[in-house]
């Protein structure tokens, strides 16, 4: 993902669930960045570009042991 569109997506998160959301882009995928809330990681949010419509996907694994 481009800068842009990754700061975007930081202010919205942080607007919306937490302002210590961090959102840092991914170095070899231009799909998708990974989040984080302070240091621990949260999950990857991918960008889908399908018919000229971008919208995106975030995706977080929750481990039996962390419930």
């Amino acid at each position: 993902m481009k800068p842009e569109e990754v700061r975007k997506l930081e202010a919205y998160l942080k607007r919306t669930f937490n302002p210590q959301i961090v959102v840092k882009a991914r170095p070899r995928k231009d799909d998708s960045a990974e989040v984080y809330l302070d240091d621990e990681f949260l999950g990857v949010v991918f960008r889908d570009d399908e018919d000229g419509e971008v919208s995106y996907n975030f995706s977080m694994a929750i481990l039996d042991i962390d419930l």
